[in-house]
């Protein structure tokens, strides 16, 4: 076999991973799964599609080795194959917002207009955190901060927020966190947090990055 047909071979199976990826809803299944592993019947419901158009997608993914899978009972689980995978979508959404005007303008149109101060950068966070200086917020689902969180984060959804607002101490900032830098969750999390005056950012990126950074994790399990 020739170098040039090894080589288009290679550039064969690469281009599965980019055909796996190339699927809105694929890419939303991988950021559910970078919180934690999840049953085909819980990424059904989170992500709205139908268990049996779930399942097809997750076939594709596994197909191009993106995430793995086991039954336990009747149930059947999907998590990543490996922190690689999230790096990947990482790269993916990187690129396409600074290199994709519509991207761009989306996040400007939907997500900016939300939060006009900066994030705060993952090591500030730590450092702040570990000085008593701020309190952090988990506003994922309970199933999704169980599975893993930030160290000495509150785990408080967004839907159960304003049952809680009076328990903050106004002088000291909440920090929020979600699915990453783009997850709405932590966005709306800190447009109510300072509607109540109390003072409010988001986390730079969400938990997947976090982990994939080395940074110290803890889980419920």
């Amino acid at each position: 076999m020739s170098n040039i047909n090894i080589k288009h071979k290679l550039f064969q199976q690469l281009a599965r991973v980019g055909k796996a990826l190339a699927n809105a809803n694929r890419l939303e299944l991988l950021e559910f799964l970078a919180q934690g592993e999840r049953s085909v019947d819980e990424l059904a419901r989170v992500s709205g599609l139908s268990v049996a158009n779930t399942s097809q997608h997750l076939q594709q993914l596994r197909q191009a080795g993106l995430v793995t899978n086991h039954k336990q009972g009747l149930k059947v689980f999907y998590q990543l194959s490996s922190d690689k995978v999230i790096k990947l979508y990482d790269c993916v959404r990187d690129v396409a917002e600074n290199q994709l005007a519509e991207v761009s303008q989306l996040v400007d149109a939907y997500l900016s207009v939300k939060d006009d101060l900066e994030p705060l950068p993952r090591d500030e966070l730590m450092q702040r955190a570990r000085d008593g200086l701020i309190t952090v917020i988990d506003v994922r689902p309970e199933l999704e901060y169980a599975a893993g969180h930030i160290p000495g984060a509150i785990n408080i959804p967004l839907a159960e927020l304003e049952k809680h607002l009076s328990e903050f101490n106004k002088d000291q900032e909440i920090v929020a966190y979600c699915r990453g830098p783009h997850c709405v969750l932590a966005y709306d999390a800190v447009a109510r947090l300072r509607q109540q005056g109390i003072q409010a950012r988001r986390m730079q990126d969400g938990y997947p990055e976090w982990k994939t950074a080395g940074l110290p994790i803890e889980s419920d399990s």
